[in-house]
């Protein structure tokens, strides 16, 4: 039996997986399989902690359980102390373009800053605040001062903080961003406040507009975003967090860019995050970006066109499918097995249940049954998806709630039996699934 979920979780869980979209929250619920793929993500996550830098492409067909397995991910980082951004591409949010994408992709990946204490995205002044409240327990601790005496320590402990980003590239005008904000804070300057949270997420149309009202003469662009996200994660990790990780899905949206030199423009900006990493020029800072195996090989529009990624990407002669080196940058994803599909499917009968207050219809036998009409689907050897197994499965679990008189042989339909037993009596087709005995 699966273990209790939380009715307002149960209801995120079933909705979003009968819509084809993967859940933000309660993945710990459902999650199966990819055991040795999330092990290898987590002693990345470990190494940022450690002041460290990863990158790694999660490539995996549609509906294969990449989304699902970034979300996981995401989920873990947030609960161990990271702070996690992340976006998915489009047409308007890209790493590089002439109309303001990569800012737009920026833009995006703060909106989603989220954090153990604020997991829905939105973190920023959160973090901000954090980090002034934990410097002035830390000043108060330390020295016992009050009054004007106290806030000239807070400030000078501020400055210390803001003068160790300037070294970095564009780290001198976000460390007077820093500085302002503690301003704001310290005379409780709610406009100023917004105005600083404006820049920082890169609202700021032009330079004069926040010239005028912050006297920072620089605002974040198409080509300073990155350097901006490097510049975050030092300060978090300054302000009590672990680090940062950087989650991008759909890089097909670069995959599908017909102009040839913009699509090498985006591939350049990965070469430079790749290369930040894999060369300590990035610290405390990971990234995980999702693609199918099309957008990723594809010679003449994929990643591999990029002749600078592709020989640093490609594989040796010795991995194979079933041999996979998971220190590489590329995890592949190969589809659940039908035994973790088995496992999956149970959790979903017995998350329904609990959802909708009623004992599962559905026994192991009704399992098997589903199972294997859905793996003799004409080409479902080689396009059948976990995403759509899951939602037939909402679905013949919401008719049968719906209409308790039917049996599941009347909502698959006897011919469905027939076709997917091939042919096989009943004796054969149980030994076929024989390794699901509980």
């Amino acid at each position: 039996m699966t273990q209790q979920v939380p009715v307002r979780i149960a209801n995120i869980l079933i909705n979003a997986l009968k819509s084809g979209v993967v859940p933000r929250v309660g993945l710990e619920y459902i999650t199966v399989g990819r055991t040795q793929e999330i092990a290898a993500i987590l002693r990345d996550i470990e190494m940022i902690e450690e002041g460290g830098a990863s990158f790694r492409f999660i490539v995996g067909k549609y509906g294969s359980g990449k989304s699902f397995l970034l979300q996981t991910i995401r989920n873990y980082a947030v609960a161990k102390g990271f702070a996690v951004v992340d976006a998915d591409l489009s047409p308007e949010r890209r790493f590089a373009g002439t109309k303001g994408q990569g800012l737009a992709t920026y833009k995006e990946l703060l909106r989603n800053l989220s954090t153990k204490s604020k997991p829905d995205g939105g973190a920023l002044p959160l973090i901000l605040e954090r980090w002034i409240s934990g410097i002035q327990a830390g000043v108060k601790a330390e020295t016992g001062a009050e009054g004007a005496e106290f806030d000239a320590l807070v400030e000078q402990k501020i400055y210390a903080v803001a003068s160790s980003l300037e070294g970095m590239v564009n780290g001198f005008e976000f460390a007077r961003a820093v500085v302002l904000y503690w301003r704001a804070y310290r005379e409780d300057d709610s406009a100023l406040k917004s105005n600083v949270l404006r820049w920082f997420r890169g609202e700021y149309p032009t330079r004069k507009e926040a010239r005028e009202e912050l006297g920072i003469n620089f605002i974040v662009g198409d080509d300073t975003w990155y350097d901006f996200l490097k510049l975050f994660a030092a300060f978090l990790v300054g302000a009590g967090y672990k680090g940062m990780l950087v989650i991008i899905d759909e890089l097909v949206n670069i995959y599908k860019i017909p102009n040839s030199i913009t699509r090498a423009n985006n591939y350049e900006k990965i070469l430079t995050m790749y290369n930040d990493a894999l060369q300590g020029k990035a610290g405390h800072i990971g990234f995980l970006m999702g693609g199918t195996p099309q957008c990723i090989e594809d010679r003449y529009r994929g990643v591999f066109s990029y002749e600078a990624l592709r020989s640093r990407l490609a594989e040796g002669h010795f991995a194979t499918d079933s041999l996979k080196d998971l220190s590489a940058p590329i995890i592949r994803l190969q589809m659940l097995s039908q035994e973790e599909m088995y496992i999956l499917v149970e959790k979903l009968r017995d998350i329904h249940g609990q959802l909708y207050r009623y004992t599962p219809r559905l026994g192991h036998e009704d399992l098997l049954y589903f199972l294997t009409v859905e793996y003799n689907r004409v080409g479902a050897e080689t396009h059948i998806t976990p995403r759509e197994i899951i939602r037939d499965f909402i679905e013949l679990s919401n008719i049968l709630y719906q209409n308790p008189a039917l049996s599941v042989a009347e909502v698959l339909g006897s011919n469905s039996f027939e076709m997917a037993k091939g042919g096989l009596s009943d004796e054969e087709l149980h030994s076929e699934f024989q390794e699901f005995e509980v």
